[in-house]
Formats: C-alpha cells, structure tokens, sequence
C-alpha cells in the first residue's frame, strides 16, 4: 500500500508530455526591412512555439547573424538588413540545436544548466546530452 502512495507521488512530479503525434513544425519568421534594419514581428511567438527563453533564442540570432539588436514591444530590431531565408536557416539551426531531441527528435526538451554545463533534457524518452553554453 505504501507503493502505490509513493508512485502516485511520483507520477505527480512528472511533468506531462504532449503526446499528440502531430509533426512539429519549425515556425517561419515574419517581418520587413525598415531603412537599414530588420524588424521581425513574429519573434515572441516562434519562441513561444519552440518553448525556449526569448533571451536565449534572441542571443543566439544575434550571435548568428553577427548584428546588433534590441526587443521592442513585441517584436525583435536587428541593426541589419538580414533577408528572412537566412534568419529562418538560422531558426531552424537552432531549433536542430536545443530544442529537438538527438534521440528520438521530439520537440518535448528543456535547457537545464547543470554546474557550468548546458543539457538539452528529452521529457519524452529521457535522454540527456550537452548542447554549447556559451552562445
């Protein structure tokens, strides 16, 4: 009887995985040239979609790209002309990078930070494996 109290504890612990059999989908970036900069509209929402900080991805495209850039209101301003076939080949890295799982590809990961290493953690098949910290 203990058992079962202890599992029923466990299993509330466990974080549920979307089990929808879906095929993810990476999210195209929108956006449009102002002058010499680049504004993407859609940048919080292809965050959201992939599940990852907006501060992490907007690091990671900025690093990308090699431009400067800034968050206003709910859009991204990059201090570049960047056409937007490179800026969703740079999403789509990402996206191969830290959020699919190297197991068995699911988008159901998370970034966890252990000592001063980054881990990619699959909550579908539970497998961990490294991803660069430092971006």
């Amino acid at each position: 009887m203990e058992y079962e109290k202890l599992l029923d504890k466990a299993y509330e612990k466990v974080k549920q995985v979307d089990s929808t059999s879906d095929r993810f989908e990476i999210p195209k970036i929108s956006g449009h040239f102002q002058g010499k900069k680049t504004i993407l509209t859609n940048f919080f929402q292809v965050a959201s979609h992939i599940r990852r900080r907006p501060e992490h991805f907007q690091k990671f495209l900025l690093k990308e790209v090699a431009a400067s850039g800034q968050k206003e209101g709910d859009r991204l301003v990059l201090n570049k002309r960047v056409s937007s076939s490179i800026m969703n080949q740079k999403i789509e890295q990402y996206v191969k990078e830290f959020v699919l799982c190297k197991e068995c590809g699911k988008p159901d990961t998370e970034l966890k930070k252990q000592d001063r290493l980054m881990f990619l953690q699959c909550l579908a098949c539970g497998a961990k494996h490294s991803v660069r910290g430092k971006i």
